[in-house]
């Protein structure tokens, strides 16, 4: 499944115009893009908590040259699996 499966699953579910359920969607990604961005954590009843984690400063090898480059501190999005969404999968 992909954005646009999910878009048309909207449309069917919600009616209306096709551009209607992809507001929707992008709205719904944009909020959650938006709370990560600021630090925030955020959470959807039955599916998950989107959180970001901070990943340290390391030293790494370019494969091609085998030179060590020093790789920057950086967040990094991460996702834990509510209750539901796990049972529901299992």
């Amino acid at each position: 499944m992909n954005k646009a499966d999910i878009i048309a699953k909207v449309h069917d579910v919600l009616g209306g115009t096709k551009a209607d359920a992809e507001r929707a969607v992008e709205t719904m990604i944009d909020s959650i893009t938006g709370g990560l961005k600021k630090g925030d954590e955020v959470s959807i009843a039955g599916l998950g908590i989107f959180s970001t984690k901070v990943r340290p400063a390391r030293t790494g090898r370019n494969p091609r040259t085998g030179e060590t480059i020093s790789i920057a501190a950086m967040r990094v999005p991460k996702f834990r699996a509510a209750k539901g969404l796990k049972d529901a999968v299992k």
